[in-house]
């Protein structure tokens, strides 16, 4: 019991020792100062201030009224109110606005009717002709929706003014017969920013978080390179076990903050929409910084040198951004896609994080991705101590043989 129990405390003092020396490592590297400091704390500025104001106003569009009457004018100035509209000009004919569209000047046309008036008057059906450029489906979307919202008070308008004219009691329609109740779950306003930042700041964590770590792995590795295997800054006879630990500790106690900062700090700057509490979603990131930082050690084995992780992060941030389900719901997938989705920590991170800050769930109702990121944790640590276990291997080996090359010579 007595040898267990040594053991044991051998192990934590191992686990402290390479702690401390990790510390040292960072705060006397710039380049992992900057990727573990720097981009945590600016990049969710730089990217909240990009998509502010949340929602798409005032695209210019052109007006074709070829109407002229006070229908269609009272339309046109129903279009320049609505907040998505901004009426750049009045086009002679359709010709004219499609150049403007194809030079920029424009984003949509909006073509009146000659019969509008009269169509009107006759009770009969009129239709408005809408030309957008799809190029941006965020202006498109803002559009389409101001299009509808028009279509629905024209017709509104429309409806009331007949009944009105033809002297029929009003007390009875001022109802629908049928209506609908929107319940809006989450942001409410539908602001762009409130809807990309939650799941942004979370991946910014991991990628950060795994660009630091293996570039204290490529350092490393250029160390070892340059005496006989061993590196001389490193914990080198602590246990693989608690090397990784030690480090992962390291890096998980800087990115509390870090954390604290996207998840608090950035919404309060910017008057995001948060409705979970941080005693929901604060132990639910704690499994997926512990899988970063173990799957970052992990990915160690292919770092050959300091430049290395650049190439990585490059190839990984864009696909790791399509994986998460924020720009393409995962469930509509194929298999494959959805399989590899399932082994980036930040994809269960941001699917649980979003339901807690967005939806207001609780840590238990985001119980399926909170268990999927400590399988992650496991899988991961043992990935990380493998991977750690060779490379003390390797070095040791290096190492002997380079004491047999001198007492040869």
């Amino acid at each position: 019991m007595k040898k267990l129990f040594d053991k044991i405390n051998s192990w934590f003092y191992d686990v402290g020792r390479v702690f401390r020396n990790e510390w040292r490592l960072v705060l006397k590297d710039f380049g992992v100062m900057l990727f573990f400091f720097a981009l945590p704390l600016f990049y969710p500025i730089t990217y909240t201030l990009i998509y502010n104001p949340e929602v798409v106003t005032d695209v210019p569009v052109a007006i074709v009224d070829n109407d002229r009457s006070a229908e269609s004018r009272k339309f046109v100035r129903d279009c320049s109110a609505a907040p998505a509209i901004n009426v750049a000009g009045y086009a002679s004919n359709l010709a004219e606005a499609r150049r403007w569209l194809h030079s920029g000047d424009v984003a949509a046309i909006i073509v009146v009717p000659r019969d509008y008036s009269k169509n009107i008057a006759r009770n009969e059906q009129t239709n408005i002709d809408f030309y957008c450029d799809m190029s941006l489906l965020l202006r498109y979307r803002a559009l389409y929706s101001a299009m509808t919202d028009l279509q629905l008070k024209e017709t509104a308008d429309i409806t009331l003014r007949r009944v009105e004219e033809s002297g029929a009691a009003t007390s009875g329609i001022t109802k629908m017969p049928v209506d609908q109740h929107n319940n809006f779950l989450g942001d409410p306003t539908q602001g762009f920013a409130s809807f990309i930042m939650p799941g942004i700041v979370i991946l910014i964590l991991q990628q950060s978080m795994i660009l630091g770590i293996t570039f204290i792995g490529g350092t490393s590795r250029e160390r070892r390179r340059r005496n006989g295997g061993l590196d001389p800054l490193s914990i080198n006879d602590a246990s693989s076990s608690a090397t990784v630990w030690g480090k992962a500790l390291c890096y998980f106690v800087i990115y509390i903050p870090m954390t604290l900062y996207v998840t608090e700090l950035i919404p309060d700057m910017f008057s995001l929409p948060r409705y979970g509490s941080p005693v929901q979603y604060l132990p639910f990131l704690v499994p997926m910084l512990l899988a970063t930082a173990f799957l970052g050690q992990a990915l160690i084995y292919f770092i050959k040198e300091r430049e290395t992780p650049f190439i990585i992060i490059v190839f990984t941030s864009v696909l790791f951004l399509f994986l998460s389900g924020l720009t393409w719901p995962r469930y509509a997938m194929n298999d494959f896609w959805t399989w590899a989705s399932n082994l980036v920590p930040a994809t269960w991170g941001i699917e649980g994080f979003i339901r807690i800050n967005s939806n207001g769930a609780t840590l238990a109702e985001s119980a399926r991705p909170f268990i999927a990121m400590w399988i992650q944790t496991v899988v991961y640590f043992s990935a990380a101590v493998a991977v750690m276990a060779y490379i003390k291997k390797s070095s040791k080996a290096a190492n002997l043989a380079k004491i047999a090359n001198l007492k040869e010579d």
